[in-house]
């Protein structure tokens, strides 16, 4: 059986006092947390997360990462750079970065290719908007988007962690019911177990506007294995309530 996992998105939030002050909340809440956990924050940072980290089982993990192993990219940060700060896990694909940086499918993929190159598990970012879901295409949409990563990284699929989040839903404090996510949850199940015979080794987190009132009806889905969660774990009594339901 697969162990939750929770995974802090910060975004463009942050500065160093109140990193510092955040993670020392919520490290000292931890003792009653069984699931896996991690944090990620803005590049910038994290030399700072790292140190505040050490030696506690809150993971590292980075925002995004460049398609491109190294060279003339001024600004991009690539996977091995990422690796030197000791980064377990790396959104990828977020719907912010689809929808403001343009990122395709395929820039997904490769991206999700570099991660795992590097031994850092990209958290892959599939979901709809609201004018496909009401279209019905939510399942071709999601199917889509994570086909294109299964086609570029092959027998290595396995070791990826998938995240849906409708894009209606992130920010603006709307949330898939429970049924409607473990449905679209479900679908993912289905076509990674058609690509391969590890797929239960596959965590597919839930992250669309998940927060401390409905996380413990959308994690006890039978496909739910977590949460990436946003504006929530920018607060540390929010953060740690969702990490104990997720360890329950």
């Amino acid at each position: 059986m697969r162990s939750k996992l929770m995974v802090g998105n910060w975004k463009m939030n942050g500065s160093l006092m109140a990193n510092a002050s955040l993670l020392a909340d919520v490290l000292a809440g931890m003792a009653d947390v069984q699931c896996r956990a991690a944090v990620c924050v803005p590049a910038v940072y994290l030399a700072q997360v790292q140190t505040l980290l050490a030696g506690s089982a809150m993971g590292l993990g980075a925002q995004d990462l460049s398609a491109h192993e190294a060279g003339a990219y001024t600004g991009e940060v690539s996977a091995d750079m990422l690796r030197d700060f000791a980064v377990r896990y790396c959104i990828i694909g977020h719907s912010e970065r689809r929808q403001y940086h343009a990122e395709s499918d395929v820039t997904v993929a490769i991206k999700a290719q570099r991660a795992l190159a590097a031994g850092i598990t990209p958290i892959v970012c599939v979901g709809e908007s609201l004018a496909e879901r009401e279209a019905g295409q939510t399942e071709a949409v999601v199917k889509r988007q994570l086909a294109a990563v299964i086609h570029a990284n092959g027998h290595c699929i396995s070791e990826i962690v998938v995240a849906y989040e409708p894009v209606w839903a992130i920010g603006t404090g709307l949330t898939a019911t429970p049924e409607q996510a473990q449905a679209v949850h479900a679908v993912l199940r289905a076509q990674l177990q058609a690509a391969t015979a590890h797929a239960d080794r596959v965590s597919i987190l839930y992250g669309g506007s998940m927060n401390p009132a409905n996380a413990a009806s959308l994690l006890a889905q039978p496909d739910v294995d977590g949460g990436l969660i946003g504006g929530a774990s920018l607060k540390a009594p929010d953060f740690l309530s969702m990490l104990k339901a997720a360890s329950r």
